[in-house]
């Protein structure tokens, strides 16, 4: 007598049981129903900012400071654009780009091909800001300090960020297109400040 084959079962599923087995019903306990009173729920609500008068934010004045991201600078480097000189053209004003640690981070791991854009990060002109926080993912530090501090523009080129700072009310965004600079919500007002000067005669 020969080996007897056995021939392979395809496609058999393990037997499982079903969520909605008695068995299972037992040990699940329903949630209590809340007895009804008279006092009302707790809702928390975040603090508005005093600098706020609607969409306009009074605490952004000139010099502006101005947060920047990776692919700004990455996207300045490739129009060939002066940071400096092409905010202060865009702004009317003078202006005071900012870069944290997370986003010097972010270019250091970004590796040679990124050195041009690296060395302009670490340029003394640019005022450097310090993170205290865990990780080094530059989006959530950039949205993080704007929520606590409203007096930052946003210079970014990056879709999912935008989006997230548009939701944040009173905090402007600084964006490269066709060759030069652009702001979205910047309030006209702002721009239009004259310039007192006193004169002696």
């Amino acid at each position: 007598m020969g080996k007897q084959r056995k021939t392979r079962e395809f496609a058999k599923m393990k037997r499982m049981m079903s969520t909605k087995d008695s068995r299972l019903q037992k040990d699940i306990k329903k949630p209590e129903k809340k007895a009804n009173t008279d006092e009302p729920e707790l809702k928390e609500v975040q603090k508005v900012s005093s600098a706020l008068f609607f969409a306009s934010n009074k605490n952004i004045r000139p010099p502006y400071q101005i947060l920047v991201d990776t692919n700004f600078i990455n996207f300045s480097i490739q129009n060939k654009l002066d940071i400096f000189k092409s905010m202060m053209d865009c702004l009317l004003a003078k202006c005071n780009p900012c870069i944290t640690d997370c986003v010097i981070a972010e270019l250091e791991k970004l590796g040679r091909k990124y050195r041009l854009a690296l060395r302009l990060a670490k340029d003394p002109r640019m005022t450097r800001l310090t993170c205290c926080h865990k990780g080094t993912y530059a989006d959530d530090c950039i949205v993080d300090r704007v929520t606590q501090h409203r007096c930052y523009l946003v210079g970014t080129n990056d879709k999912d960020l935008k989006n997230r700072i548009r939701k944040i009310p009173g905090v402007p965004i600084v964006y490269v297109m066709r060759g030069k600079y652009g702001v979205e919500k910047l309030p006209e007002s702002i721009t239009s400040i004259p310039i007192r000067t006193t004169n002696k005669f």
